[in-house]
This record gives C-alpha cells, structure tokens and sequence, in this order.
C-alpha cells in the first residue's frame, strides 16, 4: 500500500507542476511550484527508504508530511483561505522529522 501511496504522491506532484507551468497565475503558480517541488523530492526519498530496514516509518514520514505542506500550498492555489498557510509548516517538520529518523537509523546502522 506504501508503494501504491509513493505513486499516488508523484503523479500529483507532476500534475501540480506542470499546472503551475501552464495554467495558474502567478502567485497561484508560485505556491503549486514550491509544492510540486517538495512533494517529489519527498516522494522520491520515501520510494528510495521504503524498503529498507526501519525506512517503512521514514518514508510514511515523507509522504504524509509532503502531502500536508504540498496539500496545503495547491488549496491556496486554487482560493482556499490564506489562513491555511498557518497548516503548512506541519508538513515541513514532518519531512525534517523523516530526514532526521533516516540520519539515526545510518548512525546507529
């Protein structure tokens, strides 16, 4: 189901990026790029740690804080509340959660 979730993420990513290069205005477009970009990275990161050994945590990590902050950019974008924005730094600390939980495992591996 993880791996189902990791291609989920990516095709929504490619999907808001290339919205954001051909369709949005610029302010919109702005905040479907900045998450886009994080969604994939993170996408891309929680493919490359879900199957190795204490990664399955790291990669849930990755995908649920870049949906969160990703998520919360593209209802901006398209005229959700501004307010939102206050949302979206949850989604960043889970992702430096995940970056920080992949660093212990390699130092206690």
């Amino acid at each position: 189901m993880l791996i189902v979730l990791i291609g989920l993420s990516g095709a929504l990513a490619v999907a808001a990026g290339a919205f954001a290069a051909h369709g949005a205005s610029s302010e919109a477009a702005e905040w479907l790029k900045t998450g886009a970009f994080y969604q994939l990275i993170h996408t891309v990161a929680a493919l490359a740690t879900a199957e190795h050994a204490g990664g399955k945590g790291v990669a849930t990590l990755f995908l649920v804080g870049g949906a969160i902050f990703a998520l919360t950019l593209y209802a901006m974008a398209f005229g959700a509340p501004r307010w939102l924005g206050a949302v979206t730094p949850i989604g960043g600390s889970l992702m430096i959660l995940g970056w920080l939980w992949l660093a212990w495992l390699a130092f206690r591996g």
